[in-house]
């Protein structure tokens, strides 16, 4: 019985969390129950919506990309990067570029 209560409680799998979030989106773009009713599905709905991004999370920290295959043949691999590729060109565009007096005189 104990373990019943637990598996009831625990955090549902990804595709069961993702099909119960469609469920809830079809009932309330339907509109046909209360408010409250309303309310407590949307709730539901964020809750499953955070177990999802949490698990995409935790998979993207999981994945290696394959960067190289060195003189002997071995894969060389490397961390995945999680930032969106929109982070990336931010981060690059907002590096200082030297000035004038920075780089030790004029570009000629």
């Amino acid at each position: 019985m104990a373990k019943r209560a637990k598996k009831e409680n625990a955090a549902p799998k990804f595709e069961e969390a993702l099909e119960q979030l469609q469920q809830i989106v079809g009932e309330l773009e339907e509109g046909s129950g209360g408010l409250e009713h309303s309310l407590k599905r949307f709730e539901e709905g964020i809750g499953l919506l955070r177990t999802c991004y949490q698990t995409l999370e935790q998979a993207e920290q999981k994945i290696e990309l394959l960067t190289a295959v060195d003189e002997q043949g071995n894969l060389t691999t490397a961390p995945f990067d999680a930032t969106s590729t929109v982070e990336q060109k931010t981060r690059k565009s907002t590096k200082k570029k030297p000035t004038d007096d920075e780089d030790g005189g004029s570009l000629f």
